[in-house]
Formats: structure tokens, C-alpha cells, sequence
């Protein structure tokens, strides 16, 4: 298993963030979410360094569906990045946690009213509409409140990236989104511009989530700089901001080649810069949008082993205390992890097992045909870049409790998320009779 951050190995044990697995398991119990909160830190200014330009603004946007507490938030805030939010729920979450905000960018296809109102309530700073049909459902709800709000509309650019087919965004049949391609566009433009509680700044686009190949990121860029000269001859919009999303890919297993974020952030710079010369046009702010990039390799989930089983086919489990309720991903996406027995780390990996969760589901599996040290009850197995879309998917399915997270940093943890429990499952039950 390729280690992150701060983990190490060291009395024959994975340590992360200076404690060790047993005794993160000893302390807080398991299933368990681990965050390593240096990495967090480190990959956020990573991302704020790079993707700076002389020529125009900057900024850097945490997609928070990745990942997002009110713990989070505070460290989004203390590195200076703004926040993606993309329901009701989560802008109430950075709301109560006291993040800025001004700094907060509101998305999603399907905004309903009451979301809405909350994003005019709350003084956010941008709403990205995802279609005509939410122009005139906002303009409504700011009439309404007697309001005016800054927005982005987001446009398809048509570029496909390889990727599952679940987590690209940007094909023809997308659900995300205006094409830029809709013989309508012009128009679509101009009711923008005519709006009157509306102030359209620019576009977003966003072509897909986990991808490795840089062209069609730069494809994207170059798609969307035409548009913009495009809508300013034929629409006379002056787009000022223009957003291009997240995606960057990251390492899970083995044969991933993650993007280096520092590397790629500069290229986009130079390539921003030169295309703004040769389209002749002009841009007040460019943004990103990383989510899982910040945040995936720098957690771990840690499990208890309940046992093992040998089928009479000759397939090996391990069984351990989770499973799709903590991690849907594998049975959803068909996702890859790397994992090992945490607490006898250093011993040889012979044993070719399934690593099963506890879910009555058949598909409930964690990690499929892996070398792992010889499991037995009581040891930890430690699954790696579990930091993205896992907490955030996390479920009760089958009354499973939901896992405790906490943070790590020099020899110290904090619990960012308590562990459920079975008194929080039937909270919001109401008996009948």
C-alpha cells in the first residue's frame, strides 16, 4: 500500500499522523474515519500557490461534496479558500460552521426554492445556474426578497474525458448545464443579460471527476475561450469570471497516474495567459475547483477483522466491521483500494483474499482478489485514500451505524465527526400506533 502524508511504518505498525492504528482503533473505535490534517493543509496550499497569474484573478474553490464537517470548514477558512456547496444541507453546515460567507459558490442542477431563499438569506457570493428554466425560478425567488445576486451559468463544452461514465459531466446527453453547442445559446445569453435581479459574471464548466489525462482539461479551457469571445461578438456579454471546475485525478491503486496538481496548475496559468492574447479577450478571475485532489489521499479507513471463511469454491474472505455503508464506491463505481493488516504491517503478503463488508448485500465488497498479511480476529485492516465521497456517501443501510472521523496531526486526534449511535438511528422515528 503507497503511503501518504504522514503516514509511516514503524514497530511493525501503520502510523498516521504519529499515533498508530491500534491505538486510533483503541481510542475511538472502528469502523474509522482517519484524516490527516497536515496533508489537508499541505494540499491546500499547494493548489493556492500554483494556480496564481499576473495577468488576472485567482481563486481556488474546495469542492465540499468530496468532503465536509463543520471541522472542515474551519480549515478551508483558515488556508483562504473559498467553499462549493451544492444543497441546502451542506450551505447550512458551512453556515453554522462560520465560514465567510461571501466566499461560498452555490451549485447543483435542481435547486429547489427553499435553497434558493437560503442563498440569498445567507449573503452567499456567487449561485452557478445550471439552466434557463432556474433563471426565471431565481429571478422569482429575488423579486420575491427584493434582492440581486451574482451568477455564473454553467455550460456544457462537449468534451469527453475517460472516466467511469457515472462521473463524466460534460457529454452531449450530460445532465449538467446548457451546450455551448444549442442553436438557442445566443438567446439563453441574452435573457441572462436582460435579467433583472441577476448579474451574469461568466460561465463554469466541469468535464468530469477522476481524470488523469491533462488534454481534455486543456481542450476544455480552449472550448471555453472561444465560447467566451464567441458570446461577446454575437451576445455583447463581457464575461469577466470564468470557472473551470475540478477532476484532477489522484492515485487509488496500482496503475494510477495521478495528476501532480503543482506541475499542471502552472501549465494552465501559461496556457490561460497565451489563449487570453490570441482571443483577444479580457478576464477578471479564473477559478478552480479541487475537491478530491485536497482531500482523498490524506484519509484512511481502519476496521476491525471479524474473521475469515474459505468457500467451497476456494475463495478466501475477511471479514471486517463495515463496509458499503462506509465506503459505497467498490459496489458503485466498481473503485479500487489498497489496503493491508495495519498492526502486523511489515509481514509478507501471501494471502490472495476478498475483503468482505457486513451488509446483506452480495456486493458488498471492499476489496476483490488482494495480497494481504494473514488476517485473523482483532487485527486492524487499513483501506487508503478513503478521504473523498466516503463519509460524504456513508449510509445507514441495514441500521448500520455511521463511523466516528477524526483528525490527526503530530501525535494528536480530534473528533470531527462523533460515532453514531443506535439512539441517533431512530431519532427522527415516529411510532404509529
Amino acid at each position: 500500500m503507497r503511503l501518504f502524508g504522514s503516514m509511516e511504518i514503524k514497530d511493525n505498525q501503520l502510523y498516521i499522523g504519529g499515533i498508530s492504528s491500534k491505538e486510533l482503533v483503541e481510542k475511538h473505535g472502528s469502523p474509522l474515519y482517519v484524516m490527516d490534517e497536515a496533508l489537508i493543509s499541505k494540499n491546500m496550499e499547494t493548489f493556492k500557490a500554483a494556480f496564481k497569474s499576473d495577468r488576472f484573478q485567482t481563486e481556488v474553490v474546495y469542492a465540499s461534496k468530496a468532503f465536509l464537517t463543520t471541522g472542515m470548514c474551519q480549515i478551508v477558512d483558515r488556508h483562504g479558500l473559498s467553499m462549493d456547496v451544492v444543497s441546502g444541507g451542506e450551505l447550512f453546515t458551512v453556515k453554522s460552521a462560520g465560514f465567510p460567507m461571501e466566499k461560498v459558490h452555490m451549485h447543483g442542477n435542481n435547486k429547489t426554492w427553499e435553497e434558493l431563499e437560503m442563498c440569498l438569506d445567507y449573503g452567499i457570493g456567487e449561485i452557478i445556474v445550471d439552466n434557463r428554466d432556474e433563471l426565471d425560478k431565481l429571478e422569482r425567488v429575488c423579486r420575491e426578497k427584493g434582492k440581486k445576486i451574482n451568477v455564473l451559468l454553467r455550460v456544457n463544452p462537449g468534451i469527453e474525458a475517460h472516466t467511469h461514465e457515472y462521473i463524466q459531466t460534460s457529454t452531449y446527453s450530460s445532465k449538467f448545464g446548457e451546450s455551448i453547442f444549442d442553436e438557442n445559446i445566443k438567446d439563453i445569453i441574452k435573457k441572462f443579460i436582460a435579467a433583472e435581479h441577476v448579474e451574469l459574471k461568466g460561465f463554469h464548466c466541469h468535464i468530469g471527476s477522476q481524470i488523469f489525462d491533462e488534454k481534455p482539461f486543456f481542450a476544455a479551457m480552449d472550448t471555453m475561450l472561444k465560447f467566451i469571445k464567441q458570446m461577446k461578438d454575437e451576445a455583447g456579454l463581457d464575461t469577466t469570471v470564468l470557472n473551470l471546475g475540478g477532476g484532477f485525478g489522484v492515485y487509488y491503486f496500482d496503475g494510477d497516474d495521478a495528476v501532480d496538481f503543482e506541475k499542471f496548475c502552472k501549465e494552465m496559468i501559461k496556457d490561460l495567459e497565451s489563449k487570453l492574447d490570441e482571443y483577444e479577450i479580457d478576464l477578471d478571475k479564473v477559478i478552480i475547483e479541487p475537491g478530491r485532489s485536497i482531500v482523498a489521499n490524506a484519509g484512511t479507513t481502519l476496521y476491525t477483522v471479524g474473521g475469515t471463511k474459505v468457500t467451497y469454491s476456494g475463495k478466501k474472505y475477511v471479514f471486517v466491521d463495515g463496509g458499503m455503508t462506509d465506503n459505497i464506491r467498490p459496489a458503485l463505481y466498481q473503485a479500487e483500494y489498497e489496503g493491508v493488516i495495519a498492526n502486523r504491517i511489515n509481514e509478507k503478503t501471501e494471502d490472495l483474499v476478498t475483503v468482505a463488508g457486513k451488509c446483506c448485500e452480495s456486493g458488498d465488497l471492499l476489496l476483490r482478489d488482494v495480497y494481504l498479511q494473514e488476517a485473523k480476529e482483532g487485527d486492524i485492516l487499513a483501506i487508503s485514500t478513503t478521504g473523498a465521497y466516503n463519509y460524504s456517501m456513508a449510509s445507514n443501510y441495514n441500521r448500520i451505524r455511521k463511523p466516528a472521523v477524526v483528525f490527526v496531526k503530530d501525535g494528536e486526534s480530534k473528533v470531527a465527526v462523533k460515532r453514531e449511535s443506535y439512539e441517533d438511528l431512530i431519532r427522527n422515528d415516529l411510532k404509529l400506533y
